[in-house]
């Protein structure tokens, strides 16, 4: 009778999965960090315009527009993040911190994002172990 080698297959996609999760989680710890604490360029968000996608049964709604730093240069096309619908008007303004993402500038009492980014790491971190657990404590073999 031969014994079966390597690791089961659910072992595998386990393993996968965590390390996924883990490879587009782990570079946003930094950005998460910043945006909850607001560490960056405080400036001028000054709304454009509204935009809405909607989903079934609700909508989300961010306000766009320009941000002014300090030293006068202008980022254009940002989002306000955690900003909605009744947040803000056109041509309204709001203190906002840059913290260097591409799309997003925060309010300057930061945001909760870090809580989803948190999560994602320990369900990935999770998917792993529980994967290496699988692959070092192999069920024992039936009597026969």
């Amino acid at each position: 009778m031969s014994r079966r080698r390597g690791l089961p297959f659910s072992s595998v996609v386990t393993a996968l999965a965590g390390f996924i999760l883990l490879w587009f989680t782990v570079p946003g710890i930094g950005p998460a960090v910043r945006a909850a604490r607001a560490d960056g360029v405080s400036g001028v968000f000054t709304a454009r315009e509204l935009v809405c996608v909607q989903h079934p049964g609700h909508e989300s709604c961010t306000w766009t527009g320009d941000f002014l730093a300090p030293t006068g240069q202008v980022r254009d096309r940002v989002s306000l993040y955690g900003s909605g619908r009744e947040s803000m008007r056109a041509g309204a303004t709001a203190s906002a911190v840059d913290i260097g993402r591409t799309y997003w500038v925060y309010g300057p009492d930061g945001s909760d994002e870090w809580v989803f980014t948190g999560l994602l790491l320990l369900l990935g971190a999770g998917l792993l172990a529980y994967a290496a657990r699988a692959a070092v404590v192999r069920p024992r073999a039936a009597a026969t």
